[in-house]
């Protein structure tokens, strides 16, 4: 989805909450404890999107996200009473991560407030650093308040996960690892949830070369930062892949410096953000999590706004729970036309079935998982539906399939992929 032109000035004076030099003393306090993560160009990434794409592996951090950068910032500016009464923090898991695995190694007591479904995974890992773990609230709001509540009954600080100076100027520390490793960038795309890593590199960034531009990017499903700076009003409502930027209030700090620096913000669909999950998996083979993969399924869905174009893209995380990406792999293979799903209409009797998987096997197809249906009331009893999960080559195969099913009398009905062509419509070899 391409969003709306921007309307605002060229230039902006920011918030002097956060600074480049803010940015600069929090990339010394991190030095050498978080990850300095790898920046690679990617040739085949740039030329299925038609411009010059550099990759920011944050995915790569310990906790698999940028999230440990604004959190040990934060952590390292307590006083030593606050260390020795410990911390609190809302998360929907990276920033839960963060806090708890830093505050571990500083001996800081630690504990995180995370909203029902939250992914099983970063519950584990959370636990496993060491921390208090509370799971209450339907959504982020309700967790924050909780949060709130624990700090004040047990005089504690509350590490905020974005709207924290502290945070953000660890946070904007991406951009000035971003920019040494690859100084031409004229772009940059970043996710949104609550804002905090947006801001810090957008602050440093801008700082740095005050001609590149920096986009935006959320969920549809979640557009609270599109609405708070455009004046809109969508809706926050829904399930999302990326649970990491699935955000209804954007910070107050951070709207203010996303509205100063920020370009325009884009919005990505379900179906966009698995594309893009995929394509960073089987072409760069990393694995990323929703909210990592927005900033590239922005790219590939407004091909116009970056055609030619160097663009750094942070890839923010990389927590996602197995079982999800599973689902998401089979997903796109059917988008692909690699799993074929088809419902076919046989009379019930013995040797049908056999009948139909020779004809399969004849074609080169591979049977993944057959069922029958006899519960058709507004078929004969004696018809069945048969359910076929068939593996192809391609989509090309996957016809040349159908196409022997339908030549044999058999009836077809196929389960509905989606309205994204395949990926593979955007290179032409194995090789791409």
């Amino acid at each position: 989805m391409t969003a709306a032109p921007s309307t605002k000035p060229a230039s902006v004076s920011t918030s002097d909450a956060v600074t480049i030099a803010d940015v600069r003393a929090a990339a010394k306090v991190i030095a050498g404890i978080v990850e300095r993560t790898p920046t690679h160009h990617s040739r085949t990434l740039s030329k299925i999107v038609g411009c010059d794409v550099w990759l920011k592996f944050e995915n790569l951090q310990f906790t698999a996200s940028f999230k440990e950068r604004g959190a040990l910032n934060k952590l390292m500016s307590l006083s030593p009473d606050e260390r020795k009464r410990g911390v609190v923090a809302m998360s929907a898991g990276n920033h839960a991560q963060g806090v708890a695995y830093h505050a571990g190694r500083l001996g800081i007591p630690a504990t995180i407030v995370m909203p029902e479904g939250t992914p099983f995974n970063k519950i584990k890992h959370t636990k496993n650093f060491g921390a208090r773990v509370v799971i209450e609230g339907a959504t982020l709001s309700q967790s924050y308040e909780r949060a709130r509540a624990i700090a004040a009954a047990e005089n504690l600080t509350f590490v905020h996960p974005y709207d924290d100076p502290k945070v953000i100027a660890g946070q904007g520390t991406v951009a000035l690892e971003l920019l040494e490793s690859a100084p031409d960038v004229d772009a940059l795309v970043v996710p949104i949830g609550g804002g905090g890593l947006i801001s810090g590199i957008a602050t440093a960034a801008k700082a740095i070369r005050p001609a590149i531009e920096i986009f935006g990017v959320e969920a549809r499903a979640y557009p609270s930062m599109y609405d708070a700076v455009k004046g809109k009003t969508l809706p926050c409502v829904g399930q999302t892949i990326a649970e990491g930027i699935a955000v209804k209030e954007p910070g107050g700090l951070t709207r203010q410096i996303v509205d100063a620096l920020v370009k325009d913000i884009f919005l990505v669909r379900e179906d966009e953000i698995e594309r893009a999950i995929i394509a960073l998996l089987e072409i760069e083979k990393t694995v990323v999590e929703g909210a990592g993969a927005a900033g590239f399924a922005a790219v590939m869905s407004n091909p116009d706004v970056f055609r030619g174009r160097k663009v750094g893209i942070v890839l923010s995380g990389g927590n996602i729970d197995m079982r999800l990406l599973s689902n998401v792999i089979l997903r796109e293979l059917s988008r692909e036309g690699r799993i074929l799903s088809l419902v076919i209409e046989i009379e019930d009797r013995p040797g049908l079935l056999a009948k139909v998987t020779a004809i399969v096997a004849e074609a080169g197809g591979n049977v993944l998982e057959v069922s029958h249906n006899r519960m058709i009331t507004n078929m004969s009893a004696k018809s069945a539906d048969l359910g076929m999960t068939i593996e192809a080559r391609d989509a090309e195969h996957a016809a040349e399939i159908r196409k022997k099913l339908e030549d044999a009398g058999f009836v077809l009905r196929t389960q509905a992929t989606g309205p994204l062509p395949p990926l593979s419509s955007f290179y032409s070899s194995p090789f791409y």
